[in-house]
């Protein structure tokens, strides 16, 4: 018989879990996104040996498992005489891991029309910076940004890993239950249905502030 008693007593365990794994991922997204406006800036009309650098760094993270980025920034880098705690060290792969993803949206959301538009902004006396910040890269991003949250969803589901270099996020409170309670199966249920409703919640919440982040993108459908 199933008994689900055992799993919630330690119900406490289990939320800030998942508090540590929404906030770890909430920072990398957020840095991540940052870093993507950069390298995608860069591999669209930067200078052509950051340009490479930029297309190294993203191929080298598509085509490596996150868990393999992981154990490198933590043990790896590690070993050469700076140690990082294990949160830093999850932070720094998640972010440059979503970093390299958001990287290829944006730059395939820049690619579309952008190179007229930028003409006529530095035309008028803007700078360059000016232009990308302010005229470039907003409507760039609004025809990307359901492919950015969907992505930034499957970031936090792959978080999950992060257990693996003793992080206390939602699947390591989950590995601690199972071991005392011996109901694996009830305590990886509730686990699985955290991450679900929490990947719904993100996309629920971002389509909801969406028509305020991209309010030209709302009044052009009606």
């Amino acid at each position: 018989m199933f008994n689900f008693r055992d799993v919630f007593a330690y119900s406490s365990l289990i939320l800030d879990g998942l508090a540590v794994s929404i906030v770890l991922c909430v920072i990398a997204g957020t840095l991540g996104f940052l870093l993507a406006i950069l390298c995608a800036a860069l591999k669209t009309t930067g200078p052509r040996p950051l340009s490479w650098i930029v297309t190294a760094y993203v191929e080298t993270i598509r085509n490596t498992p996150f868990i393999v980025q992981l154990f490198f920034i933590y043990f790896g880098v590690g070993s050469l005489s700076w140690r990082m705690s294990p949160v830093f060290a999850a932070t720094a792969a998640l972010t440059l891991n979503v970093a390299a993803y958001f990287t290829e949206i944006i730059r395939g959301g820049l690619a579309d029309g952008s190179r007229g538009v930028r003409e006529a902004a530095l035309s008028q006396g803007m700078t360059i910076v000016q232009t990308y910040l302010r005229i470039v890269l907003p409507p760039a991003i609004a025809k990307v940004d359901k492919t950015l949250v969907g992505q930034f969803v499957l970031v936090f589901l792959g978080s999950a890993v992060i257990s693996q270099i003793s992080v206390e996020d939602l699947t390591s409170a989950a590995q601690f239950i199972q071991t005392r309670t011996f109901r694996a199966f009830e305590t990886y249920i509730v686990v699985t249905v955290l991450y679900m409703a929490t990947g719904l919640v993100f996309s629920l919440l971002y389509a909801w502030l969406r028509p305020a982040l991209f309010p030209w993108v709302r009044d052009s459908r009606q």
